[in-house]
């Protein structure tokens, strides 16, 4: 049967992951706002904004941390739904696998991003006219490797979250409907993954991501009204 302490645990990991992660990107977005970027494909304008910003560096960790207390909450509901046979149990301990390896090509995504893209922009921003198509290549190659590493992270987060709804769906330990919501959730993360190694951080990305963030937030909170709603009979 379902561990009820260990999904409200994992509930609770989950909604607090995501405040974090909405409040470190509000900042971010600030940034980008201060400094009209545009486009995530418009690197001129990228990398002076990431130049201008003396927080960068300081909202890419809280995003990182952010990221790493949603992987606990997924870690915690592995445990919750305490599935120990069959195939149902296979996809969860795969789930679990796929989340820990999200949140490791998590910490490259954003020691990249935060810290090796800030001193590459910084150092093109500064540097003199003879070396700023030199500095700016430099950039551009950094910012593609953010592409590459947050596209893997993504599609790998995809994965968790699928194999997690197909375990669910299998087994009802906690309402089917919601292992369905998650499979899609799963299947829109796989998607922005997807498009960003495709097409980088482009405007025709907005769709799908807006898509993954709503089912997200809607599988998280629905989680969260199971778990306190369930008696221990039910558990």
């Amino acid at each position: 049967m379902a561990d009820r302490k260990s999904l409200r645990l994992a509930a609770g990991l989950l909604i607090v992951g995501l405040v974090l992660y909405v409040i470190a990107t509000f900042f971010h977005v600030m940034i980008d706002a201060a400094n009209k970027t545009g486009s995530g494909n418009n690197h001129a304008g990228v990398f002076t904004a990431i130049a201008a910003g003396d927080s960068w560096t300081a909202v890419h960790l809280g995003q990182f941390i952010a990221i790493a207390v949603q992987t606990a909450g997924l870690l915690a509901l592995y445990h919750g739904l305490n599935i120990t046979t069959g195939m149902p149990a296979w996809a969860n301990r795969f789930a679990a696998m796929a989340a820990v390896v999200s949140l490791a090509l998590a910490g490259v995504v954003y020691a990249v991003d935060g810290v090796v893209l800030k001193q590459a922009a910084d150092a093109w921003v500064n540097a003199p006219a003879s070396e700023k198509a030199a500095r700016f290549a430099s950039a551009e190659t950094v910012r593609w490797l953010e592409w590459g590493t947050r596209s893997y992270q993504t599609v790998t987060l995809g994965f968790a979250i699928l194999l997690f709804g197909t375990a669910i769906v299998s087994t009802a330990r906690v309402a089917r409907p919601l292992g369905y919501v998650m499979a899609v959730s799963g299947v829109a993360t796989f998607v922005v993954g997807w498009q960003t190694g495709v097409e980088g951080f482009a405007s025709s990305t907005q769709t799908a991501m807006s898509v993954w963030a709503v089912l997200l937030l809607v599988w998280i909170v629905w989680l969260l009204v199971i778990a306190w709603r369930m008696n221990p009979s039910q558990a």
